[in-house]
């Protein structure tokens, strides 16, 4: 489909664009405050006073364009004017959290600049080349209004308030199920894994049983996760999100004492010099464990490396058991 050039435009056209623009961005901020009112109070009132700018901007275009040119708005649209300011639809900001809703308020401010300091050098009629040049500088001026904004609305309690609140979103977001994840992988595929190295003392065939068991077992976890809970009432976000934390730490959990058995079987002592360095690594592993619920979940380090230490020790000892059998 053939786009009209911004130049073509009349200064009826323009002024139904930017009434569409003032009104859909209005829009926007309206969905970024309602979306984390009740996460960030403080944030939804600055978009909530955002929104209210550019519905006060809408009117003062369409009082002209009345004065100017009646009631009723000619039928062009965005999407119609080559190369005219673009807007990412709302639900893939909204998903990136409120930090990236005010790096995009950010954006659409800068671009309406330009479109209303374009659209003053193309008009002729000086009514409308002063309203439109004075919405440039209002919008060149929206960046330092945006912060004043939030100096207004986030004090030093709301900005603490809000950063305690999104420490909270993360922790049950991204911490909580990466861990399970990261323990279930760590622990749980370290009984096959040793079963096989000292059943068959292939490498080769150990590290076809553990990257099977890494897996299956991240696959399993999650699944797991996503299914046990939607997050509308606990707050622990999308489904899809916990569960591929999970899944993937799962299976790294899984991975990371099984690549040592990639030593291959030609070397002198490939069984033990692999078996020794994912040892090692396992220990490794309990220790990051430990040292993760230590800081996020509030547990003594020592207390969290015993309990790891003892279950993870607990089950590489039955593998080994099993497999010499």
């Amino acid at each position: 489909m053939a786009l009209k050039a911004f130049a073509d435009l009349s200064e009826k056209e323009i002024l139904a664009l930017a009434i569409a623009s003032e009104e859909e961005d209005s829009r926007i901020y309206q969905a970024f405050a309602d979306e984390v009112r009740d996460s960030y109070p403080h944030s939804a009132k600055v978009f909530d006073d955002m929104a209210e700018e550019e519905r006060g901007h809408r009117t003062m275009l369409y009082d002209l364009f009345r004065t100017k040119f009646g009631e009723h708005l000619p039928p062009i649209r965005r999407e119609d004017v080559k190369g005219f300011l673009k807007r990412r639809p709302i639900w893939t900001i909204t998903a990136l959290g409120v930090e990236r809703m005010r790096r995009e308020a950010e954006i659409m401010e800068y671009q309406a600049a330009n479109f209303y300091t374009k659209a003053a050098e193309q008009s002729r009629d000086l009514s409308i080349r002063q309203l439109l040049t004075h919405l440039a500088d209002v919008e060149k001026g929206h960046e330092r209004k945006a912060g004043e904004l939030t100096e207004t609305h986030l004090t030093g309690d709301a900005k603490a308030e809000e950063e305690a609140t999104r420490q909270r979103v993360f922790l049950l977001q991204y911490v909580q199920p990466g861990l399970v994840g990261l323990m279930d992988g760590s622990v749980s595929t370290l009984a096959p894994l040793f079963a096989a190295a000292f059943a068959t003392h292939s490498n080769w065939e150990t590290f076809l049983v553990g990257v099977a068991a890494s897996i299956g077992a991240g696959i399993s976890m999650g699944f797991a996760e996503a299914l046990s809970d939607d997050g509308s009432l606990t707050g622990r976000g999308t489904p899809w999100i916990r569960g591929t934390v999970s899944g993937l730490m799962t299976a790294i959990g899984g991975l990371g004492h099984t690549l040592p058995y990639l030593v291959p079987d030609s070397w002198p002592n490939a069984f033990w010099i692999a078996t020794s360095i994912a040892c090692v690594i396992v220990l490794i592993e309990l220790w990051v464990i430990a040292w993760i619920r230590s800081k996020y979940m509030d547990t003594p380090f020592l207390q969290a490396a015993f309990q790891i230490v003892v279950g993870g020790v607990l089950v590489f000892l039955a593998g080994i058991f099993i497999g010499s059998a």
